[in-house]
């Protein structure tokens, strides 16, 4: 066992609560680079606590009763007390009947890992969407541990006391806070897929656009990097899950060459699974991009652990698939150069950049800008010689190669543009001669929720893949 404890603190009122952390160090996890706990302590920094002791526990298996053990439980209670710390955290996810057995052990109130980051998702949310989503987690969570949540209101109803409209068969309240927690779930998910299919649309309407999106482990510097891009105003803060709901903002990756990128919630080890289904409609940005910027902080020792963290959670979401490229941000913070090489022969094709400094960004737009060329198709466009507006847009939505007038009457532009602006072309009176056109109708303003032609690019690398094979994704 490590036992790491801090002085007292006193608090007063609105102050920050004093927490131990406890976690096992079980033989099939991966090794850690960061000292014990340190993760735990900065989730529980971000949910307003302070970590005064940390305790680790070496064992094969967890304890079915009590997860540590009834004597650590004992040891854990004895030093809740000395040290006067107002609850215990557990760095594991904890069963409704070991949660209860810890309290009952500890003397104290205990949370895990998944109802911290649920703590944290709560003062996080901003959005109506971000609210109903961890709503959502909250209620799916807490509906198997009713019993221990609630276990006051374990009485029967309608004894005689009961009041109007409440006078029951005599079931117990636990009962009827299941089917209240059940229909409020129902509810949720009722107005989370009306919010999908408007965020669906909304993403679909920019399908006629290309689309990136910044994926990566929660303080990797994305929203940082996202402003340093683009120039937009984004909350930002150092701390894990600044931010929960997807910001997309214009990016000019060169000179009148226009895409859209995305910030999307930050992945963490072990992410509860109530929040990934609850933030699927969050993170749609990223299934539907075209491609992934994988944000690497690579001032982290254990950023190739965090690299397969994202690349399983980009699996299990459905975006495995995406094309991406491997970012190694935060080079201003790098203090073990040996370290940064390692990981940058693990992600050979990784653009390195420091958000803060500038280093690198110019080297990531023509990173993005050569790929976005890559997958435009050529057309040979025919139109009057008097649409200006015709040839400034095909100069903003592609790279225009040559522009001839064979005729008094007719102006010919051989381009690369992707080929969803096909259908606007032929809006704005122009003809496709040469190349791939889709149906006419297809990316029409009018119908932003249509579904855009083209087959996607060829599947790219993911950083994963290149560090460690094989990796799901």
């Amino acid at each position: 066992m490590k036992l790491d404890t801090q002085p007292k603190i006193r608090r007063g009122r609105g102050e920050r609560e004093a927490a131990i952390l406890v976690g096992l160090e079980l033989p099939d996890e991966p090794t850690s680079y960061r000292p014990p706990l340190q993760e735990l302590a900065q989730l529980a920094d971000t949910a307003g606590a302070t970590a005064v002791a940390r305790i680790v526990q070496r064992r094969d298996r967890p304890d079915p009763a009590t997860f540590i053990g009834k004597g650590k439980a004992e040891e854990v209670g004895r030093l809740l007390k000395e040290l006067e710390a107002d609850l215990v955290i557990v760095d594991h996810d904890l069963s409704p009947s070991q949660a209860r057995n810890l309290e009952k052990a500890v003397g104290g109130r205990v949370i895990d890992r998944t109802e911290l980051i649920l703590d944290i998702f709560v003062r996080r949310a901003r959005s109506a969407m971000a609210k109903a989503q961890v709503e959502l987690a909250q209620m799916e969570y807490a509906l198997p541990r009713l019993k221990r949540l609630w276990s006051h209101l374990n009485r029967e109803v309608g004894t005689g006391r009961a009041g109007i409209g409440v006078r029951g068969p005599g079931e117990k309240q636990i009962e009827t806070d299941r089917r209240l927690v059940r229909r409020r779930i129902l509810e949720l998910k009722r107005g989370l897929e009306e919010m999908q299919a408007h965020r669906v649309r909304q993403t679909a309407a920019r399908q006629r656009f290309f689309t990136a999106c910044l994926v990566g482990y929660t303080n990797a510097g994305k929203s940082t990097l996202l402003r340093a891009l683009t120039g937009a105003e984004v909350f930002i803060q150092d701390r894990l899950f600044a931010t929960l709901d997807t910001t997309t903002r214009a990016w000019d990756v060169a000179p009148g060459k226009r895409i859209f990128l995305s910030d999307t919630v930050g992945f963490i080890r072990d992410l509860p699974h109530h929040l990934v289904s609850s933030f699927l409609a969050t993170l749609e940005e990223a299934r539907q991009a075209d491609l992934l910027l994988h944000v690497v902080d690579a001032a982290d020792p254990d950023a190739l652990d965090h690299i397969d963290v994202v690349e399983r959670t980009l699996f299990e979401i459905g975006a495995g698939g995406v094309p991406r490229i491997a970012v190694l941000n935060q080079l201003d913070r790098v203090q073990d150069p040996p370290v940064l090489a390692l990981l940058e022969a693990r992600v050979p094709d990784a653009v390195r950049t420091s958000a803060r400094t500038g280093t690198g960004l110019e080297a990531l737009r023509q990173r993005v800008h050569e790929y976005v060329i890559r997958h435009h198709r050529t057309l040979l466009v025919a139109g009057d010689p008097g649409n200006g507006r015709l040839l400034a847009q095909l100069r903003e939505w592609g790279e225009v190669e040559d522009v001839s007038y064979p005729s008094a009457d007719e102006m010919r532009v051989r381009l690369k543009i992707p080929p969803t602006y096909a259908a606007r072309i032929v809006q704005l009176g122009g003809r496709i001669l040469e190349g791939a056109p889709v149906p006419v109708g297809e990316g029409d303003d009018e119908a932003p929720g249509a579904p855009t032609a083209g087959a996607p690019g060829p599947k790219a690398r993911g950083p994963a893949e290149a560090a460690r094979e094989p990796t799901p994704g």
